[in-house]
């Protein structure tokens, strides 16, 4: 939208109206986690198919370990994709708004979770079946990248400022919810069939329902996007989609400080999901079923842990509060491993542990440095450190981590957590330091 039209509403409405353009927080909590439950379910959806389905019916060709590392170089690619989704989509949000780019994105993005279900084995079509799992994870980045509604921003700007961390871990509410819905599904699925009937049809319903929960998170996002406050907030360009380009040409110090700063939360969220689903199954006699069921148990213990995240960010600070975990990962990745050979028992605290950690840390690295960024470049601004963020932290984590696991034992596995946490430190000094000139 052009500085003129900008400057013509303005004077309409008069400066003074921003007040009365508030949206309502709680409003706009309810979008941000019914947007973000979708966006987790379609991925852990795929993560936890990852590990026990496509080994099996797309990789039979080699060795267990071998095919599930396979999956998760698969699985990496979606990170690798939804950088350039976000600049793609970007272009169609200025050019056509962000109802029609929410509508495609997610369009793409539950296309190709769904379409996942009717994907030819390797008995069925050879390769070609790799090939068509690799374009549909590479649809599922690209159409992440696109979904970026900006109503986190949005929450943000309208919340009150004495309670910037409470409503900063809202939206990170949803990872916990999509990963106990889809954890359930499969839980359900996986125990309550016969081997052969879930892998012959069983284990396509949790992404039939993905199809549901993308129109119910489409509806619910679009509700707010097309309110008039919201509209209000873009056209004043509090919400607009600046260049990607010139964001990253005006802002490179603030990208990189993005990027690394949530890095160990990042890392540590496929370390208590993906990773050690995978390690149970080809290393352990435990069974699936029942560790998928301590998934979703560690999954309401992060959520517990978000939220005292917010309360914990407001009374000591959330960069205070994400160096202290950061640290606290440290620790964790150094001992932690083993606990899950040490059967059950050690399962459970594993997760115990690294669940509460991981809420910690996630509750407030959306929001760790997105204020650096001016107002104008904020929606944009955020979005790239967001991608970019999940494809350093997230993207390689189930790979690298079982691949030394399986190398050099389940201590070297943590290697992966420890650099993230060494990065986010890292990473907050320098952004300390930058705040400081």
């Amino acid at each position: 939208m052009s500085d003129t039209t900008s400057g013509s509403f303005s004077q309409l409405v008069g400066d003074d109206v921003t007040d009365d353009h508030r949206l309502d927080p709680g409003d706009i909590a309810i979008g941000v986690i019914i947007g973000r439950t979708a966006e987790f379910f379609h991925f852990f959806v795929f993560a936890i198919a990852s590990v026990i389905v496509f080994p099996r019916l797309v990789f039979p060709f080699v060795d267990p370990l071998t095919a599930t590392l396979y999956s998760f170089a698969v699985f990496a690619l979606a990170y690798v994709a939804r950088p350039f989704g976000s600049w793609m989509f970007m272009a169609v949000d200025r050019r056509f708004g962000k109802g029609t780019k929410l509508t495609t994105a997610l369009f793409l993005l539950g296309t190709s979770t769904v379409a996942v279900a009717f994907l030819p084995t390797y008995e069925q079509a050879g390769m070609y079946s790799v090939w068509l799992l690799v374009i549909l994870r590479i649809g599922q980045g690209v159409g992440l990248g696109g979904s970026w509604d900006g109503l986190a921003s949005l929450l943000a700007m309208n919340a009150p400022k004495e309670q910037d961390g409470w409503w900063a871990m809202v939206p990170q509410i949803g990872a916990p919810f999509g990963l106990a819905l889809a954890s359930g599904l499969f839980a359900f699925f996986h125990g309550f069939l016969p081997e052969a009937e879930f892998y012959a049809w069983g284990w396509q319903f949790p992404f039939f329902v993905a199809f549901a929960v993308n129109v119910v998170a489409l509806f619910c996002r679009l509700r707010i996007v097309a309110t008039p406050e919201y509209v209000h907030q873009f056209e004043r360009r509090e919400l607009q989609a600046a260049g990607v380009r010139d964001t990253v040409r005006r802002f490179p110090r603030f990208i990189m400080v993005g990027t690394f700063a949530p890095l160990a939360s990042f890392a540590m969220f496929h370390m208590v999901t993906v990773y050690p689903l995978s390690w149970v199954e080809l290393f352990t006699e435990e069974n699936v079923t029942h560790f998928l069921i301590i998934e979703s148990i560690g999954a309401v213990i992060g959520t517990l842990a978000i939220v005292v995240s917010g309360l914990l960010a407001d009374r000591y600070g959330r960069r205070t509060l994400l160096a202290a975990t950061a640290g606290g990962m440290i620790v964790f990745s150094a001992l932690a491993p083993s606990l899950l050979g040490m059967g059950e028992t050690g399962e459970i605290i594993y997760m115990g542990l690294g669940f509460a950690l991981l809420g910690l840390a996630f509750g407030q690295s959306s929001g760790a440095v997105a204020s650096n960024f001016p107002t104008r470049y904020r929606y944009t601004g955020s979005a790239i450190v967001s991608d970019l963020a999940w494809m350093f932290g997230a993207g390689a984590a189930p790979f690298v981590a079982l691949f030394l696991s399986a190398q050099f034992g389940l201590v070297a596995g943590g290697l992966y957590l420890f650099s993230g946490a060494v990065c986010t430190l890292l990473a907050l000094r320098y952004n300390q330091l930058l705040v400081q000139r």
